[in-house]
């Protein structure tokens, strides 16, 4: 949905395949919705804020935690309101890693496979506010985990819808800023089980 969430063009066509998110991840020829796939159940997940904001003349500025977030008690198991739990984790994770680019708490939560989790972390390592490369509401906030359910290999499929606020980006310190942001779009997620808890598997924002 911004263009921060954006993987490369090789990834994009990759994720692009009729096979979305099976096709790309190294780890295991199984992922994504199987085709035996019980229907979708539908989650009233409820909003909830993933980056703390404070009222600047320009607008908004996210504020990251000055600690990784931790997983969230809901959020530890391997069950379905886990995983629903843990997509709101994983965002406070993103916003963590844009703020600081820090890329590690991300990472482990995420699978060693996980090609759009490690396109994150590339560019955070790159672009997040503490180098002063991103400005502004660059937190995205959960708006509602809007489906979520378990396929025929134990993973867990499903979408969540995202909202970012608005803040620049610059390609360096130094690079004018790019106006971004202010978009609503949708996180295609796939969860795996891993140590008792669930981990992101692989995941596209679409806008």
């Amino acid at each position: 949905m911004t263009h921060r969430n954006r993987p490369s063009t090789a990834l994009l066509a990759c994720l692009a395949t009729a096979t979305l998110l099976t096709g790309c991840a190294q780890s295991s020829p199984e992922a994504g919705r199987p085709n035996t796939a019980p229907p979708p159940q539908t989650a009233t997940g409820t909003s909830m804020p993933t980056a703390s904001a404070t009222r600047t003349t320009g607008g908004t500025t996210s504020v990251p935690p000055a600690t990784p977030p931790v997983r969230p008690s809901a959020a530890v198991g391997a069950s379905l309101a886990a995983g629903e739990a843990f997509i709101g984790h994983y965002v406070a994770l993103l916003n963590y890693s844009y703020g600081t680019g820090d890329s590690g708490p991300l990472l482990a939560a995420s699978d060693k496979g996980c090609i759009g989790c490690q396109a994150i972390a590339d560019y955070v390592k790159k672009i997040n506010a503490k180098n002063g490369t991103l400005e502004g509401d660059y937190g995205d906030r959960l708006i509602n985990v809007k489906e979520i359910f378990r396929g025929s290999s134990g993973r867990l499929g499903g979408s969540a819808i995202l909202k970012s606020g608005t803040y620049t980006e610059r390609d360096s310190p130094s690079a004018s800023p790019v106006p971004q942001g202010g978009d609503t779009g949708t996180m295609e997620f796939t969860l795996s089980p891993s140590g008792g808890n669930w981990v992101m598997y692989e995941m596209e924002i679409k806008e």
